[in-house]
């Protein structure tokens, strides 16, 4: 149980326009934004690190919470990618909120691109326990890093960018009325960056190493695994919460790709297009999609008290996963 108090979301200074990328990849203008429904992503540089951006955007969330950063209870890195591997990205945003002397918990929670909805609902838990009464979510993704433009369907979609929630417990609040979560293992090679842990060791084969340093995706498998699976998997959801589609006010998805959020619009009954889709001007930008999605609505005022929002998305694995939320 509990209440999002204040949200904030960041993109990097450079940006990138679709015309720029086909020039990268030799195709002719156009040919980007026609196949793939995106204009422009933001593209961190080397200033710009996942920490940075993270701690931007959680002093974003924490000014619209009217909180300081020190009455924090715990902070939750939910990034797809780490800023490193040790420590967690979670801590490197803990020491430049200046809390690295407060011993306030900080660490990472990562399911990819559903990073932040997995923390989400483990904050919860976290409340009903009795843990924590105020915490921070913060999701950071910096895609450009590990991109391999020779492979035009797992990179061209990819922006960087953060985004922050400031969550307290609230008893006399239902946050998240169902969340669940499916994962499909026999898919866990349509998405894979498979260098930066223990499997692959720099100093017996350097060469490959580097090169399995570049993110891999089968973009039409990853879309066909979970839209096959998305019809029964959302009957589930909404089931256990105990909602029926028409009572949901807003869809905020993860932004996984143009096609990926007219399946949704298609495969959700909503009147009218109630998905929020921001897509085309910040690409995917992994775990950061959807609380930069959640917390657009946020700000432009489609999601207003009392509302019933459907968060939902698709991560490497392949997983699916949703919560009801009533915010």
């Amino acid at each position: 149980m509990f209440r999002i108090q204040g949200s904030g979301a960041v993109q990097p200074h450079g940006f990138v326009a679709s015309e720029e990328i086909d020039r990268r990849i030799g195709r002719d203008a156009g040919w980007t934004e026609s196949n793939f429904a995106i204009a422009t992503r933001a593209v961190a540089c080397a200033a710009e690190t996942s920490s940075s951006m993270g701690a931007e955007a959680a002093c974003g969330a924490l000014a619209a919470a009217g909180w300081r950063a020190e009455d924090l209870d715990v902070i939750v890195g939910a990034c797809g990618v780490m800023e490193q591997p040790i420590p967690g990205t979670a801590t490197l945003i803990q020491r430049r909120l200046g809390l690295g002397t407060s011993g306030v918990p900080a660490f990472d929670v990562n399911a990819t691109c559903l990073s932040f909805l997995v923390a989400l609902d483990l904050v919860s838990l976290g409340f009903a326990a009795g843990r924590w009464r105020k915490a921070l979510v913060v999701s950071a993704d910096i895609a450009s890093a590990a991109l391999d433009f020779g492979d035009p369907e797992a990179s061209v979609i990819f922006g960087d960018g953060a985004a922050a929630v400031a969550v307290e417990a609230d008893e006399s609040a239902s946050a998240i009325l169902g969340f669940r979560m499916e994962t499909y293992g026999e898919g866990a090679e349509l998405c894979r960056l498979e260098a930066g842990g223990t499997r692959l060791r720099p100093h017996d084969n350097l060469d490959a190493f580097l090169d399995s340093s570049r993110f891999r995706m089968d973009g039409p498998g990853v879309f066909m695994a979970a839209a096959r699976r998305f019809p029964r998997f959302a009957a589930r959801l909404l089931k256990s919460a105990g909602v029926r589609a028409a009572d949901i006010d807003l869809v905020i998805p993860h932004q996984a790709s143009a096609a990926a959020l007219e399946h949704l619009r298609r495969a959700f009954p909503t009147e009218g297009d109630r998905v929020v889709d921001i897509f085309t001007n910040h690409g995917n930008q992994i775990a950061a999609s959807m609380p930069s999605a959640l917390h657009h609505a946020i700000a432009s005022g489609r999601l207003a008290r009392g509302d019933t929002a459907f968060l939902v998305g698709t991560a490497a694995g392949v997983s699916l996963a949703g919560a009801v939320i009533r915010y």
